[in-house]
């Protein structure tokens, strides 16, 4: 049987890795779930995974059967990849989280679609491909075990930070209303076997590993002897964790001693007001500046998942938030729009709302639905303005001159120092510039009468509003 596995990029991710300096190398770590669906497949298939991050996809080469792993803001190329395949003849799967939420939608792009994980789906998939007859939609086991031992080297490894992931646990019991993995997952977290997970982790050969748990803390039973047992292996390593965990000296010690150096924590925004209207109600901004700075304290740094477009968010709220990240100590920062994700109860919430419903736009980068106390226009610009200004060289230098007096931060510099030189390769790929809506509100259009053609330079380094 000869499967093809696709991973789909849109806009101007799709190849951006065979480009040279500012590649995206840097966030683009393995391929969890397309290896899953490799390792449940027959032993004796002939398996091909495909990044189009990456690679051109052999759109003339013949295949049993070509599965594509979709997210919403790649729903549109995936569909497209699909209907090549399927006018040849080749029957075609979707799986992920947007053919998981949208099912009608999802079916009337393939032959057949995976619900949920892979687990138990994907073999009952194959035996009926070979009997000849496949269902509409096959329901994955949630509670499914990734096999140990995937096939790591189908994917290509120079083209990733590190093909050394791994999972632990799965999915997050918190409920946040924009949030789509609570909706996979049925806001369950689900422990995988430990004799499975450090086996898979001491077979590394590199020292440096992800966890891309969503929570990989939330069992604190569950947590506690997996680091325990992960120490000797003398790993360094990353994931993601929520904010309350800086109360619990006891954990921050065994994920210290066990390699974690680096947690990816969701503050996602300074406005209390704005995380209770979301259901995350695990943090408190008042107390972010003190949990930094513990975690700064046992040597882990931070990268921060921030977002805006709450309702409770103003024209002041991007100047507020750059001086807030300064203040409490942050690491590096992922922004966001906050994007209401088809199948999500956000997306229930701001049905009325929306004005875009082009999937390829729902990637966190734009504005999709009217906000309730800023212009869309005023709403990527500040996103755009914070992106660029946190990142600017002096800023990242003198996180770099912070890094040095942090424990263990001479020996970790290249992590944080990597990071953020890749984020702002994005900012300078990607031209993001943005203007402070709360400085700028009344200069558009009427800079670039002004500046006449000079506009574009000023327009470059973020002086003059983009028109």
């Amino acid at each position: 049987m000869k499967i093809l596995l696709i991973s789909p990029a849109s806009g101007k991710w799709r190849q951006i890795g065979k480009g040279g300096i500012f590649n995206g190398r840097y966030f683009r770590f393995s391929m969890l779930s397309l290896l899953t669906v490799a390792a449940l497949s027959p032993k004796d298939a002939d398996v091909k995974i495909v990044d189009e991050q990456l690679e051109d996809i052999p759109q003339n080469e013949d295949f049993d059967i070509v599965g594509i792993t979709v997210m919403t803001a790649t729903a549109p190329r995936a569909y497209g990849i699909s209907r090549h395949f399927r006018e040849r003849g080749i029957p075609v799967v979707l799986g992920g989280f947007h053919p998981s939420l949208n099912t009608n939608e999802a079916l009337s792009n393939a032959d057949a679609i995976v619900v949920g994980p892979a687990f138990g789906a994907w073999q009952k998939l194959l035996e009926d491909l070979k009997k000849g007859h496949l269902e509409k939609i096959y329901y994955g086991d949630i509670k499914g075990q990734i096999p140990a031992g995937l096939p790591r080297h189908l994917i290509e490894t120079k083209g990733y930070v590190t093909v050394n992931a791994a999972y632990a646990t799965m999915g997050c019991a918190n409920k946040c209303r924009f949030c789509s993995i609570s909706r996979f997952y049925g806001a369950g977290h689900y422990k995988r076997n430990l004799d499975n997970v450090i086996k898979e982790v001491a077979s590394f050969e590199e020292r440096f590993f992800i966890f891309v748990d969503d929570n990989l803390t939330q069992d604190r039973d569950f947590a506690a002897e997996l680091l325990r047992r992960l120490k000797p292996l003398k790993k360094k390593w990353i994931t993601q964790a929520s904010v309350d965990l800086a109360d619990n000296d006891e954990m921050l010690r065994l994920l210290r001693d066990a390699g974690c150096i680096g947690l990816f924590i969701g503050l996602e925004s300074f406005n209390e007001k704005a995380l209770y209207g979301q259901e995350k109600t695990v943090n408190v901004p008042q107390r972010y500046q003190s949990a930094i700075k513990k975690f700064h304290s046992f040597g882990i740094f931070v990268e921060s998942g921030v977002i805006f477009g709450f309702d409770n968010d103003d024209i002041s709220v991007f100047g507020t938030t750059l001086r807030m990240l300064e203040k409490i100590g942050i690491d590096a920062i992922q922004v966001s729009i906050l994007t209401p994700l088809p199948g999500t109860n956000l997306y229930e919430d701001y049905r009325d709302r929306i004005i875009d419903t082009n999937w390829q736009h729902y990637d966190y980068r734009h504005v999709v639905f009217e906000p309730r106390q800023l212009s869309p226009e005023h709403l990527q610009a500040g996103t755009d303005w914070v992106i660029r200004k946190f990142y600017s060289p002096l800023r990242i230098l003198r996180r770099l001159f912070r890094w040095l007096f942090v424990p263990q931060g001479m020996k970790n510099l290249i992590y944080p120092l990597g990071l953020n030189i890749a984020y702002f390769g994005r900012v300078w790929r990607f031209s993001i510039c943005g203007y402070n809506p709360e400085l700028k509100r009344d200069w558009m259009p009427r800079d670039r009468e002004v500046f006449g053609k000079n506009a574009a330079l000023f327009e470059k380094v973020g002086f003059v509003a983009k028109a």
